[in-house]
């Protein structure tokens, strides 16, 4: 049977990428850092995914089983004989499992150097299997890492899939999704064969959808959350029945949607219909998303190439204001939510150093600039 190995078995991993490699045929040896997850994959050896909202259906995964991470040995050798390696982690962890990548990379060298290997990270960032090649490289001496290039691909990803706070019950395992989902990925970043896995759509010029979904629906749901908070929105649905947060929100994908049509030629009643469709997805009543779960790590959003700062900057080189964009980095600047250690630390930040500090220091915008100004006009005024 194929093998793969999935670094993080929370929900994500579980409800979309380990469904679509089970559906594809493959045995998957789950990875992750919660003890208790790993014991309950090991002792069941399946789960259930549930699809809630348009569309509910109910699957089976099974066959499966799990390592935690700190179980280095057997992680190595798993890796030796798969074919697929994929994650999803979050960003930030990355770097952290890229040295237990490596080892087993170095026993693929040594055990089994011809067989094809594909290292995929599902996460949202553009260019996340990129940044965890350049980490594992680390690790390697330039030797290895020659030796592994015709064996080892790292093909970068755009996934969306929205996987909602589960309803607490004894199952640790089982988790419900949307119906909706899309896994793209390079198709000239594979080494051949390219896996065979229904539901992965591989095309030639990922960066035009990774940066659609990233700064479409990305850019929505986190203003969509923090605004709710302004507000005291406890989940997505209810902050978008807000007529002025779904007027902001539409605004704000309305105006990143300028930068992609111009830059990558979608049809723009194509992305309007994308728009549409991305928002009534928020509104799944059956999804119940968390506005403090859509907003937490707020210093990482505010970053200048992601879904906040990346677009209102483009779409004010094509000398369009961004003022719906701005509203929305306004109120991820003012997320105080107790419960995020970023949360706190911006505060904290802005606080000592002032607002001018945080916009130069974490996102890149010279203090002065029109984007400055538009998000301190934002700032002051937000409720």
């Amino acid at each position: 049977m194929k093998k793969a190995v999935h670094f993080g078995a929370g929900n994500i991993g579980r409800g979309f990428i380990g469904l679509l490699l089970f559906q594809a045929g493959f045995s998957i040896t789950f990875v992750d850092v919660i003890p208790a997850v790993i014991d309950a994959i090991n002792q069941r050896k399946e789960y259930t995914v549930k699809t809630v909202g348009e569309r509910e259906d109910e699957y089976k995964v099974t066959g499966i089983k799990g390592l935690v991470l700190s179980q280095e040995k057997e992680i190595a050798e798993t890796i030796v004989q798969a074919e697929i390696l994929t994650t999803a982690v979050g960003p930030n962890a990355l770097e952290k499992i890229a040295p237990i990548i490596a080892k087993g990379l170095k026993s693929k060298l040594i055990k089994n150097p011809q067989k094809p290997l594909n290292i995929i990270a599902c996460e949202n960032m553009v260019g996340a299997s990129d940044f965890l090649r350049d980490k594992i490289l680390e690790y390697l001496e330039p030797q290895e890492a020659s030796k592994l290039k015709t064996s080892v691909g790292f093909p970068n990803a755009a996934v969306d899939r929205i996987v909602p706070p589960q309803e607490k019950s004894g199952d640790l395992l089982s988790v419900a999704v949307e119906p909706y989902f899309e896994w793209v990925t390079d198709k000239n970043a594979f080494v051949l064969p390219i896996p065979s896995i229904p539901g992965m759509k591989p095309v030639d010029k990922l960066e035009a959808y990774v940066e659609r979904k990233i700064f479409t629906l990305n850019t929505g749901h986190a203003i969509a959350a923090y605004l709710g908070y302004r507000k005291g929105y406890i989940t997505i649905m209810e902050a978008l029945q807000d007529e002025n947060i779904y007027s902001v929100v539409k605004g704000a994908m309305e105006e990143a949607g300028k930068y992609l049509v111009n830059h990558f030629n979608f049809s723009r009643e194509e992305h309007e219909k994308y728009i549409e469709k991305t928002l009534k997805r928020f509104l799944n009543p059956k999804l119940k998303d968390e506005v403090v779960r859509v907003a937490r790590q707020p210093i990482r959003k505010l970053g200048p190439k992601d879904r906040l700062v990346f677009p209102a900057k483009k779409v004010l080189e094509m000398g369009i204001e961004p003022k719906n964009l701005a509203k929305g980095i306004a109120a991820a600047l003012k997320f105080d939510w107790q419960g995020d250690d970023e949360a706190i630390a911006l505060q904290a930040m802005i606080k000592k150093a002032g607002l001018d500090h945080v916009l130069g220091e974490i996102c890149h915008i010279p203090d002065g600039s029109n984007l400055s100004k538009l998000i301190k006009d934002a700032y002051y005024t937000l409720p």
